[in-house]
């Protein structure tokens, strides 16, 4: 089978005339939109690049659609940013979508040129969170960014970036990492329960890496793990080459207010602990290809 028909077999969206991210996928202006628990307001953003700092300082800058996550994983360190506290309390229900994220890139490079910067994408918000489904912000994004050919980094824990694999093939450089916790439901289900299932990730990197696209799955943070060696044979069935851990700390991790009792107790009855997660470790180093733990897995592409 060649790239275009398994292009066919990927989810891809429908036709419609090209947003800038101001409008509803119907073309009707709209302050706020519903997708699945959050509530979406269009907002006019600042800035939309962000000079990259801290734990990202390798990259030219960051890149976040939005501010908050659909997803809302009780865990995310993104939700202790928030300095309101409602907003913390509330993490996974409200999102706001930067509707003038294509207008701040074409300012952005009349000052200076994107070609061969670094971007990476998103570093506090899921690109690709249930809204983007109906908003197509990041789509319009990516193809504002086509025409500026930066090297650009997608990080997505949604099968929905496989929507967009005709655009993300257009780059020169590129890379798309999906986030892959574990192996276990009950474990998702108990610390992402808002999120897309890991078998259903694993079928869109498999997609995506028999296109030729460069993925890698990052297994940030590793959660709890039921079966070690059928994990790591699942992963390695992907295609992937590149793989990042880091570890979760269950006892010292932040939970958002009311999820941290059951998923702290499930992490406890399962035994998960550094020891746990360091056996694991040498599990999936002995059968995946390449595995990098912490910072070093997230550096720019070449």
């Amino acid at each position: 089978m060649g790239p275009d028909e398994q292009l066919a077999l990927l989810p891809m969206p429908s036709a419609q005339a090209r947003t800038d991210g101001t409008s509803t996928p119907l073309g009707q202006p709209a302050s706020e939109i519903q997708a699945g628990r959050a509530e979406a307001t269009l907002v006019d953003a600042r800035s939309i690049l962000t000079p990259a700092s801290g734990f990202m300082s390798e990259w030219d800058y960051t890149l976040n659609p939005y501010s908050g996550c659909g997803f809302g994983c009780n865990y995310c360190y993104a939700a202790f940013f928030s300095r309101d506290t409602s907003l913390r309390d509330s993490w996974g229900e409200w999102v706001k979508a930067k509707q003038n994220a294509v207008t701040l890139i074409r300012r952005a490079c009349q000052r200076r040129s994107l070609i061969g910067k670094s971007i990476y994408m998103s570093s506090v918000t899921d690109p690709y969170q249930p809204v983007e489904r109906k908003l197509k912000l990041t789509r319009s994004i990516l193809e504002e960014l086509i025409q500026h050919q930066p090297r650009l980094a997608i990080q997505t824990r949604s099968p929905l970036v496989a929507r967009d694999v005709e655009l993300i093939r257009e780059f020169r450089t590129v890379q798309v990492n999906v986030t892959v916790t574990t192996d276990s439901e009950v474990v998702r289900r108990a610390f992402e329960p808002h999120c897309p299932t890991n078998s259903k990730r694993l079928v869109a990197v498999a997609g995506l890496t028999k296109l030729g696209i460069d993925t890698g799955i990052t297994l940030t943070p590793l959660l709890p793990v039921d079966d070690a060696e059928r994990f790591a044979d699942d992963l390695a069935a992907t295609g992937v080459r590149r793989f990042v851990v880091q570890p979760f700390h269950a006892g010292k991790g932040r939970f958002v207010r009311g999820t941290g009792a059951a998923a702290k107790q499930l992490a406890k009855e399962m035994k998960w602990d550094s020891e746990r997660y360091q056996q694991v470790v040498e599990v999936l180093r002995r059968v995946l290809p390449s595995l990098v733990e912490g910072r070093d897995g997230f550096a720019p592409p070449a």
